[in-house]
């Protein structure tokens, strides 16, 4: 795997922040507008632009694109695998290039006129396209944009892939760059945005709180998918499930979000439900998509249910690519035998190992993904 989040890109540095209780979400301005934002460390951002000053036909993508590159560079060295090699890439983003579009939009309202390269650099299909010229890979190049629940949906597509004997290697991850003022104002247009300084704006798992606290983050991550034991390894997939809600309004889930309860049932149908150690929940920071998917396990596990925890109070929500900085939270607590906990959440019962983790991810429409990964 590799990263790039508010905590840094580094396991070293990513776990260490982990470790720390406190948030990594700031305030600033937008369009004269203070937000609540989780924002990557400056030193990161310089190497995006180097990167974008290191080749003239990387001069105007989009940030979403330079990061998924910077990210997939990193990963398949990782991983042992080579620029050139035959592996397919699905990288997807909920927004896509926000950020240009945004600008080139704002030019068009002034000129009339939209500059040469707006429409090839504000496609979704940007982000795998540009990764696959800079990796050169032989195999399938794949966009796509499931609301939150992308980058889980790109593990998904890249197992029926290497299960179909259609590819033995994938990268698949999402990328996301949702920190302009247009973005945020949409957000708090649906009025599920923190709005109250606290140590902790952003209130995720927290099932007491009486206000929406919803804040959004920047990051991207991707992972080298093959079938088999590698010696690099960093954990296996036991279990995938996905299922979609009946939708009761464009935003919302059930209830009881049977999504969710469908999703994990699908993910667990080979395993013992008292095998699995820890859930990284979804939880946006929202009263009802906190506790709908809390009542969703509840419903699977019963009272006796795994360890939850969620790293949204920290790093805010990074859309479509918060999926895959889940994953890497669980295969950190599996690979450090130590679970992570949300420091205002209620305090749970530990367990002696961390050997099975469930990850959830869902979106806007009620699209569920849930993910088993092992030791």
């Amino acid at each position: 795997m590799s990263t790039i989040s508010p905590l840094g890109n580094t396991p070293e540095a990513i776990w260490q922040n982990y470790l720390s209780d406190e948030s990594l979400i700031s305030s600033k301005k937008y369009n004269n507008q203070k937000y609540f934002v989780a924002t990557i460390p400056n030193e990161l951002r310089n190497e995006m632009e180097l990167l974008r000053k290191s080749d003239i036909k990387y001069k105007a993508l989009d940030e979403t694109v330079l990061l998924a590159i910077l990210v997939s560079r990193k990963a398949i060295k990782n991983a042992g695998w080579k620029a050139g090699d035959d592996f397919g890439i699905n990288i997807g983003s909920s927004r896509g290039a926000t950020q240009l579009f945004e600008k080139y939009h704002q030019e068009f309202l002034k000129t009339g006129r939209t500059a040469t390269l707006t429409s090839p650099t504000t496609t979704l299909g940007n982000i795998s396209s540009w990764v696959a010229h800079d990796l050169k890979n032989k195999g399938p190049e794949i966009s796509h944009s499931i609301t939150c629940s992308t980058a889980l949906h790109a593990i998904l597509n890249a197992v029926a892939w290497l299960q179909s004997g259609m590819a033995t290697q994938f990268l698949v991850g999402g990328s996301e760059a949702p920190l302009t003022a247009f973005t945020l104002s949409q957000m708090q247009a649906l009025k599920i945005y923190a709005n109250e300084e606290s140590e902790y704006p952003c209130k995720a798992f927290d099932l007491t709180k009486t206000k929406n606290s919803m804040v959004l983050g920047e990051g991207a991550g991707v992972a080298c998918l093959e079938i088999g034991n590698s010696k690099n390894a960093l954990g296996f997939i036991e279990g995938i499930g996905y299922a979609t809600d009946d939708l009761e309004h464009n935003i919302s889930i059930s209830e009881d979000a049977k999504c969710f309860q469908n999703s994990m049932k699908m993910a667990l149908q080979n395993t013992n439900l008292d095998e699995v150690d820890a859930i990284v929940m979804h939880a946006p920071g929202t009263i009802k998509g906190d506790a709908t998917e809390y009542k969703a396990i509840l419903k699977v596990f019963g009272d006796q249910h795994p360890m939850l925890t969620t790293n949204k109070w920290k790093i805010g929500h990074t859309f479509g690519a918060s999926g895959m900085l889940s994953l890497e939270l669980a295969l950190l607590m599996i690979q450090h035998n130590q679970f992570v906990a949300v420091p205002f959440a209620e305090k749970q019962t530990p367990r002696k190992n961390i050997r099975k983790v469930l990850i959830n991810a869902v979106g806007f429409g009620g699209n569920a993904v849930s993910i088993l990964v092992s030791k």
